[in-house]
């Protein structure tokens, strides 16, 4: 009775609807809920937009960008809880977006993830964008999105009372904004320390003062924050008392999708999460690795984690479907697909890849078709260098393409795919695009092996991720990488 009287009451308190952004942006062609449980979309953005501006510099109109973004994944047992980084300098597929004269865009292959929020270029941003290209990334079908910008950051972190952070240097204040001329007065000093407001949105912009001033390492230093965050909510309770200011403060400065555009929708989202466990709350990285100045993401790395969502499964292995979910394992088809068995036959001589690098894309609407044709790479020793959506996805026939003086390699790489096509290029590099008849031969291949097919064991998710996963129990010191 008393919980019921306390939302009933923290409701009448807020009253009005929170900013929602339009669902027509959302793609036509989206994921389906695979899963029983959440997944929320949450984006740090840089919007100079009202009292932005004050925060964060800059020019008031900026175009909005998003300076970070991770999917939170609630697990159907309401127990366990994931948030997976995705950098903002990751090379992704952006799909057609919605345009504010209500156009939608071409897509785009190979662009930097955080351009997807800056689709339109307009001053609030796209989020409706970021969630297409989440859900086109990750096969993941997005519940709920969240934007946060400079002000309702300040606000939420004041409103907790302060943040728990660690720095291991001082920090002055041109290690935030590199383009002084002079070090200016030190800002943090070495150590823990509470922050909150101007210097809590610092302390997660702050990049170039720590490490090597990469992304990824203010990525480690974003999650231990919001592990802090959940914290200290979590520690002060989740009573109508505590959860009025940040509520309030959400209803006033936050964007979110349709389904949370009202406080009692977001009361009731935040009371959901009551239970979880703040030691299954799991913050990773999406798979990476460094292509020149941007970021790649790693497959088959990646699509074994999205799969453990689609599944729930946690990152240790663990189902965590629950009660209120289904118990799930893979797939037949998954589990034929992450076990290479929908591969076609390779060639009656032996091949051998040793020494060769080659980029695999999907030319097809197959999903999981470049892995497929990855793995069927490496297990004869060729070296992967990455894999992606082509540009196109009615391709026939798989297309081999070489630069100069790598015909034989070239060759050597068509072994493995009998109806191949070669292709000179004046580029250098190999590369093979998966056709429609690639995915046929797979799927024949698939329905041959029902000893795979019938297997009960999900694929794995690599122990490199869980590994380095930053649990929310933790020290504010500890598994913290600066670069």
């Amino acid at each position: 009775m008393l919980v019921t009287a306390g939302a009933g009451w923290l409701y009448l308190e807020l009253g009005g609807d929170i900013s929602a952004f339009d669902a027509d942006g959302l793609s036509k062609d989206r994921p389906d809920a695979s899963s029983e449980g959440q997944n929320v979309l949450v984006i740090g953005s840089d919007a100079r937009t009202g009292g932005n501006r004050a925060l964060g510099g800059g020019k008031k109109g900026d175009i909005g960008r998003s300076d970070t973004a991770f999917l939170l994944h609630v697990y159907a047992d309401h127990r366990h809880a994931l948030a997976v980084s995705v950098p903002r300098d990751a090379l992704v597929d952006i799909p057609a977006c919605r345009l504010p004269d209500g156009s939608w865009t071409a897509p785009r292959h190979n662009a930097m993830f955080n351009s997807a929020f800056s689709v339109g270029e307009t001053a609030q941003g796209n989020p409706a964008c970021t969630q297409n290209t989440v859900e086109k990334l990750t096969g993941v079908r997005v519940d709920h999105t969240v934007v946060v910008d400079f002000q309702g950051f300040a606000e939420l972190t004041e409103v907790v009372g302060g943040v728990r952070v660690c720095l291991p240097q001082d920090v002055y204040e041109k290690d935030l904004d590199p383009h002084r001329t002079e070090r200016g007065e030190r800002i943090f000093a070495k150590g823990e320390q509470d922050v909150s407001g101007r210097r809590a949105l610092d302390y997660v912009r702050l990049r170039h003062g720590i490490g090597d001033g990469s992304d990824i390492g203010r990525i480690k230093r974003q999650q231990a924050f919001v592990a802090a965050l959940l914290k200290k909510v979590k520690s002060d309770g989740l009573t109508p008392g505590k959860l009025l200011p940040l509520a309030d403060a959400a209803v006033r400065s936050m964007t979110v999708d349709p389904g949370l555009d009202s406080a009692g929708k977001l009361l009731s989202f935040v009371l959901s999460l009551k239970d979880i466990d703040l030691r299954n709350t799991k913050f990773v990285t999406v798979p990476w690795r460094y292509e020149g100045a941007r970021v790649a993401i790693v497959e088959p790395d990646a699509d074994a984690l999205w799969a453990a969502l689609r599944e729930d499964r946690t990152i240790d292995g663990e189902d965590a479907g629950g009660k209120r979910g289904k118990s799930r394992k893979s797939g037949a088809k998954d589990t034929a697909e992450d076990a290479g068995a929908g591969s076609p036959s390779p060639s009656p001589e032996p091949v051998s890849g040793a020494g060769i690098e080659v980029a695999v894309y999907n030319g097809t609407t197959v999903t999981g078709l470049a892995a497929q044709g990855a793995q069927a790479l490496e297990d004869h020793g060729f070296t992967v260098t990455g894999t992606a959506t082509a540009g196109g996805q009615d391709l026939a026939s798989t297309v081999v393409r070489y630069g100069p003086g790598e015909e034989d390699h070239a060759r050597t790489v068509a072994r493995l795919f009998p109806d191949a096509e070669l292709r000179p290029g004046s580029k250098p590099g190999i590369s093979v695009t998966l056709g429609s008849s690639y995915a046929d031969a797979a799927s024949a291949a698939a329905s041959d092996a029902p000893s795979a097919a019938a297997s009960d064991v999900p694929a794995k998710v690599p122990s490199e991720v869980a590994d380095d996963a930053r649990s929310a129990a933790d020290s504010p010191c500890s598994r913290l990488s600066y670069g």
